[in-house]
């Protein structure tokens, strides 16, 4: 069996600043009450200065690392992202499960989910995942026992699904850029990538007119598309576009292909994949006689955006940047 990382004793910058500010309450106490003896902290006090130190990430709290990760495990295309864009690429030794080519970064790539031996031979120090399910028993292992091993976790907390979460918003996706890179020890460049996004998401001019639009991601029986509360719909919204399916409470749904028939968007965004290409679908849009004869099918009104793209993440503003740009070149606005 492979040696297991060592655990780490550094307690995060945030932890020291919290038992100061304690230390510092009980001087004052003891100033303005002198005739008192000096009272011992109580359990649940030093519980409250370690919640402090904490990030809730999908229900779990996590602890800042002192210093920036070092050995960084990412499971999935967007997570590989996220640590590139912290500034922390050269800090991947490995990456599992990415949708495209990744720029920034020259890592391992393990095929398939890793296992918790597998994780752990690696001696990571930090596991970001586009998925909770890379933290089950059976694939990386719970991120309680990674913990107790020194092994810092953090999840998109758009892909959270254990905790109820709240339709996405800008809001919720820059805080989580901005909270990653607390966790991974590089809060300065989790503020500032935050920053940078927002001003290009500012930077882009919405399309007018509220045309309607549909956000095809896969499925060939029935098609699989963005629902009302995902990255899809914060996308098509923040474009200035109509999503056919923003009352399905949901961040993907399925759709019979009689619905988005009737549907009728005026653009059809794909999402392009190297196992469900873009122009696959577009075959199966003019193949099939319930979509053959839209209007958006018929004048090629199709918007291609690649798959980590498609899912929130470091991309998402680049992402309604390029639906924009195409949709206004089709007269969409």
């Amino acid at each position: 069996m492979p040696a297991l990382p060592r655990r780490s004793t550094r307690r995060p910058t945030a932890a020291r600043a919290a038992s100061a500010a304690a230390a510092l309450v009980g001087l004052s106490l003891l100033a303005g009450c002198a005739a008192q003896p000096a009272a011992t902290p109580s359990a649940s006090a030093s519980a409250s200065a370690a919640a402090a130190a904490t990030i809730d990430d999908c229900g779990v709290a996590v602890a800042p690392m002192a210093r920036p990760a070092e050995r960084i495990v990412a499971v999935k295309s967007t997570a590989a992202e996220l640590v590139v864009a912290l500034g922390l690429g050269d800090a991947l030794v490995s990456t599992a499960f990415l949708d495209g080519p990744l720029e920034g970064a020259d890592a391992l790539t393990i095929e398939g989910m890793p296992s918790r031996e597998a994780l752990l031979a690696l001696e990571p120090d930090a596991v970001v995942a586009g998925w909770e399910s890379a933290f089950a028993p059976e694939a990386a292992g719970d991120r309680a026992t990674l913990a107790e091993l020194g092994v810092t976790t953090w999840v998109s907390p758009a892909a959270c699904r254990s905790v109820d979460v709240a339709p996405l918003d800008w809001d919720a996706l820059l805080g989580e850029l901005a909270d990653a890179g607390a966790v991974l020890g590089v809060p300065e460049a989790g503020e500032a990538l935050a920053a940078e996004q927002r001003a290009a998401l500012e930077a882009i001019e919405p399309l007018d007119g509220g045309a309607s639009a549909l956000w095809y991601s896969s499925g060939e029986d029935a098609p699989y598309v963005g629902g009302g509360t995902g990255a899809p719909q914060l996308v098509l919204e923040s474009a200035g576009l109509t999503n056919v399916a923003a009352d399905v409470d949901e961040a993907w749904t399925t759709m019979s292909w009689e619905a988005l028939a009737a549907s009728d968007p005026d653009v059809i965004v794909l999402v392009d994949a190297a196992w469900h290409t873009a122009a696959s679908k577009v075959e199966r849009l003019r193949a099939n006689p319930a979509t053959a004869q839209l209007e958006a099918v018929r004048e090629e009104r199709f918007v291609v955006v690649p798959f980590p793209m498609a899912e929130a993440g470091v991309g998402s503003v680049a992402a309604v940047d390029a639906v924009v740009d195409a949709a206004r070149e089709m007269g969409l606005g």
